[in-house]
């Protein structure tokens, strides 16, 4: 027994192609941050349950959906990634066969403006998706989150398909709320802003992921988004330094 769960906000464009995808689940929970868009009202031409809670971070947003699932076997997919069948033939043999593994790595195939990533820091995108809620959490980071466990872990064999980009301006926002709620993981440590984190840091986020991932090897597609990247972590330090100062 399986239980799909997401959180949501403003996934329209998403939100039906997703749940299809998970006809193998038994339940399926949707978490949503009170969406302005259709996304509930698609999501409830379907059978699933959801529910509307106000977003503080993804860790709390998420462990708040794993409170929900029936079941002890929990997928926690997002939105943006495409479950091809042979992966979710796979979940399903997994579970069904007791396994003494509590979590399950998925490795992602990233893709952005029409083109599969092979470089640029994604070479290696790999994340838990199917595990035992008994044993697995998320690890209360903000943003970048990921489960937390000391059950036996193993990758699964078929990939997923991560389509992040829908258009330049959506993927710009993403990242810059990343930016924020990283800014505010750092105000609560007492981390104040110089030199050295607006100049330095960006430029060794486009130097790392351009250079030492080989981004360049990715054309102009690796360029962009080796650069977009930099400048969310110069984005992240401003609005760190605007929290000091109570700008809004």
């Amino acid at each position: 027994m399986i239980s799909a769960l997401a959180i949501t906000y403003n996934e329209a464009h998403n939100i039906e192609r997703y749940i299809k995808s998970l006809s193998f689940a038994d339940e399926i929970i949707i978490v949503d941050s009170f969406s302005t868009d259709a996304t509930e009202a698609i999501a409830k031409q379907h059978n699933v349950t959801f529910v509307k809670r106000v977003f503080d971070d993804f860790s709390s947003q998420k462990n708040y959906a794993i409170s929900l699932a029936k079941h002890d076997w929990v997928t926690f997919f997002d939105l943006d990634e495409v479950i091809p069948e042979a992966l979710s033939k796979e979940l399903m043999t997994t579970v069904e066969s007791t396994p003494k593994e509590k979590a399950f790595l998925v490795n992602r195939d990233y893709h952005f403006m029409g083109k599969r990533i092979k470089y640029s820091g994604f070479q290696t995108d790999i994340a838990v998706r199917l595990f035992d809620k008994n044993y697995c959490k998320y690890n209360g980071k903000l943003v970048h989150e990921a489960i937390k466990t000391s059950a036996p872990i193993r990758k699964l064999k078929h990939h997923l398909k991560h389509q992040t980009y829908t258009d330049f301006d959506n993927y710009n926002q993403k990242l810059t709320q990343y930016s924020k709620l990283q800014a505010e993981a750092l105000f609560k440590k007492n981390v104040r802003p110089n030199l050295y984190h607006f100049l330095f840091r960006p430029w060794y986020r486009f130097m790392h992921q351009y250079f030492f991932r080989f981004g360049f090897l990715d054309g102009k597609e690796g360029f962009i988004i080796c650069y977009v990247h930099a400048f969310s972590v110069f984005k992240r330090y401003i609005q760190l330094w605007t929290m000091y100062r109570n700008i809004e």
